[in-house]
């Protein structure tokens, strides 16, 4: 199927809030890993989102290049080719974009957008994330404001963050402790400054104890029902009910209890990055012990070229990554979900 259009992502996102499900959104960095996302989300029989951050956009420009827009572009370019090859709706999307990347990031892709639309093109992307955590909420809103008017043109979903994920991720870090739980009245400010719907359609990552990194199960303290408290608030002000579409960030460790509680809530996305590295990264680094003879040229031999060829430990890699992402698909009850 080909790349989802902006009424195919958002009758995506619907389904999902309607039905209590989330779809994995899944952080990539080259051709490779987006084809381990996409036969994931295929062979798990899902829709998905497939997301490239600030680095894996820097990445894909090339390690010297460091054009995170070039890279974006050529990303969603390579991307809405071969994903017509599979048998899912897949939406693109940008993830975490700091204040100071967004003239380098966000705004450019949104103007490309713009343009592609009004020539009665697709979006490049449909959805972009603004990360306003490391600023005060007043700061964070009001760029939110101008970047949802301008994700309004381009025909895209907003994704903003309202609160602090701790952890680490591409360079910005953020410390473990209080912060991490958004309030009912960051809820309620976040509503009267964007709307709940009226201004455009965007997504809210709310944070409850969130923290970006790998960690074993208990070391993240998660409140989900941080989330249920936010939602209430903002439906008695403004009479509608489950008025937000969470985001669940830093959700390495947690239990499948949270992750479900989180759902119920109203989360419709769960960003992946860490896992499906490893999950990449594990079979290759088994060929790597296993034929260490083949693909080193020991004390002058001449190695095996079967084994260094980049194919042979790719392949590995990328069936590793995709069944970690179906396994994703399956925790968050999107497995079997595609729409027709």
């Amino acid at each position: 199927m080909p790349i989802a259009t902006p009424e195919v992502y958002t009758e995506m996102l619907g389904r999902a809030k309607s039905q209590g499900f989330a779809y994995p959104a899944i952080n990539v960095t080259s051709s490779q890993t987006l084809h381990a996302a996409l036969r994931g989300f295929a062979e798990a029989e899902s829709d998905g989102i497939i997301q490239v951050s600030t680095g894996g956009a820097e990445f894909l420009s090339g390690a010297t290049v460091k054009d995170m827009v070039t890279g974006s572009i050529a990303f969603a370019e390579y991307a809405r080719i071969v994903a017509e090859k599979y048998s899912v709706n897949i939406a693109l999307h940008t993830d975490h974009c700091p204040k100071d990347k967004l003239d380098g990031f966000v705004r450019p892709l949104l103007r490309e957008s713009s343009e592609r639309v009004a020539k009665g093109q697709q979006p490049l992307f449909q959805s972009h994330m603004w990360d306003g955590s490391a600023v005060e909420l007043e700061e964070n809103l009001q760029i939110a404001e101008e970047l949802l008017a301008a994700s309004n043109a381009a025909r895209t979903i907003l994704e903003i963050e309202v609160g602090v994920v701790g952890g680490e991720e591409d360079g910005v870090v953020g410390e473990i402790n209080e912060k991490l739980y958004t309030t009912p009245g960051d809820a309620l400010r976040t509503a009267e400054v964007l709307g709940v719907g009226d201004k455009g359609y965007y997504m809210t990552a709310l944070t409850f104890g969130n923290v970006h990194g790998v960690y074993k199960p208990g070391h993240v303290k998660l409140r989900p029902e941080v989330l249920k408290d936010a939602q209430e608030a903002v439906a008695e002000k403004h009479g509608k009910a489950k008025p937000f579409d969470f985001v669940f960030h830093g959700g390495s460790g947690s239990t499948l209890e949270e992750i479900h509680a989180a759902i119920d809530y109203g989360v419709v996305k769960m960003n992946i990055d860490t896992d499906t590295q490893y999950a990449f990264t594990r079979p290759i680094a088994d060929h790597m012990f296993t034929n260490y003879d083949g693909v080193l040229k020991v004390d002058g031999d001449v190695g095996n070229k079967k084994a260094y060829d980049p194919r042979a430990y790719g392949k590995a890699a990328e069936a590793g990554m995709a069944a970690r992402v179906a396994e994703a698909c399956r925790q968050l009850k999107c497995a079997g979900n595609k729409m027709k």
